[in-house]
């Protein structure tokens, strides 16, 4: 079994659910990992449960002896596809860029060549002993970047 079969086989249901593929990973022993996101909200059990037995109905178990796992993609793992930047887009993140710079940024556009982040930084300004936040958008390309994944905050 194959990534390219699995999402033929299981695309127009995601599709149908209102979620895409985010990740489909198939081990040697032919463990079957497959990452969701819903297009807007959130995955709920229901659709993971949907996508899992629409699956079985393509695949058969006793021949292709499988296990399979559908899941959400995790608050806390980086973003992997476009889609996920763009459902992002107005936000906040954590960025990881190359060179070792970290930052939590307003994601305020993305494309695939690219990410454009607003952020504040602290910053010596003429005129002014103290230093004093800055506000700034810059675009990074993605080879720019190391990692993206989602801002949570705990109120």
């Amino acid at each position: 079994m194959n990534v390219s079969d699995i999402i033929d086989a299981i695309g127009d249901e995601i599709v149908a659910r209102g979620c895409f593929i985010v990740d489909v990973s198939v081990s040697k022993d032919n463990d079957i990992i497959v990452i969701v996101e819903s297009e807007e909200g959130r995955i709920e059990l229901d659709d993971c449960v949907s996508i899992s037995r629409y699956f079985e109905t393509k695949f058969d178990r006793e021949a292709e002896d499988y296990s399979l796992t559908v899941s959400s993609a995790g608050l806390d793992q980086p973003f992997k596809v476009y889609r996920q930047f763009r459902k992002a887009v107005g936000t906040k993140v954590e960025v990881s860029l190359k060179g070792g710079r970290k930052m939590v940024a307003l994601l305020s556009d993305a494309d695939e060549e690219s990410i454009t982040l607003k952020y504040s930084v602290k910053e010596a300004v003429e005129g002014k002993k103290k230093k004093e936040l800055v506000e700034h958008e810059d675009r990074f390309t993605m080879d720019q970047v190391n990692a993206v994944r989602p801002y949570i905050e705990f109120n």
